[in-house]
């Protein structure tokens, strides 16, 4: 199955809200993170792409006919080449809105996973992948530095319009509604108003579990000192 759509747009841009919309028109499914974490052959496909691995990307997408978020955004390059019959969707928002939430959100779920936590493979494999695929790759390693990333995120926007012609590029913000991206996909207008699907009190939950599961490794230490003070007394 050939990808159909293909979403440009940084992580944060609205792309849970594409996603939802995207199937609500029948492009069903529609790739995005939340897919590659829970799945085993998603992550390990991811793990391997991000380390440098040559993609395989008609098996990444199988079951798939579009793609929004992080991981698929960043290599947008390379999915219109293999998908030349895809359109792209530029998902976009300001950048300092944008960079605000990136910061409260899917950064510091990367970053603050435990160092000990990545002796579970898994988890070890999700903190280099989103490494490898992301924070190094596109960022430099420097998203911390705000006008690196706003360097960071303004290049990407300006490349992506720069490289394809207006019949195959819709720059969109889910404010807009469901017209402008009816229109361009061909699609009839559905009845109710534009998903709009805010997960960042989600991602703050995840974020204070990681927070307290840093401080596992100091609780241990101090069981273990308390249990030698009482045997050796």
């Amino acid at each position: 199955m050939a990808l159909k759509v293909i979403g440009a747009g940084f992580g944060r841009t609205g792309t849970l809200s594409m996603k939802a919309a995207l199937e609500q028109l029948g492009y069903d499914k529609c790739h995005h993170m939340l897919e590659v974490f829970p799945s085993d052959a998603q992550l390990n496909m991811w793990h391997r792409i991000s380390q440098g691995d040559t993609p395989d990307w008609d098996a990444v997408f199988d079951g798939f006919q579009a793609s929004v978020d992080f991981p698929s955004s960043g290599y947008w390059r390379e999915l219109a080449e293999h998908y030349p019959d895809a359109k792209i969707i530029l998902t976009t928002r300001s950048f300092d809105s944008w960079y605000e939430s990136a910061n409260e959100t899917i950064w510091p779920v990367s970053r603050d996973i435990p160092g000990w936590l990545t002796v579970v493979p898994k988890v070890r494999k999700i903190k280099q992948m989103t490494y490898g695929a992301i924070w190094d790759r596109l960022f430099g390693g420097r998203f911390e530095n705000k006008e690196a990333a706003r360097q960071v995120f303004e290049q990407h926007e300006a490349d992506v319009k720069a490289t394809f012609p207006a019949e195959r590029l819709l720059v969109f913000h889910p404010k807009e509604g469901w017209e402008p991206l009816c229109t361009f996909l061909g699609k009839p207008v559905p009845e109710g108003d534009f998903p709009n699907v805010n997960d960042r009190a989600e991602f703050k939950k995840r974020i204070a579990i990681f927070k307290r599961l840093r401080l596992v490794p100091y609780g241990l230490a101090a069981i273990a000192a308390l249990i030698a003070y009482l045997v050796f007394r």
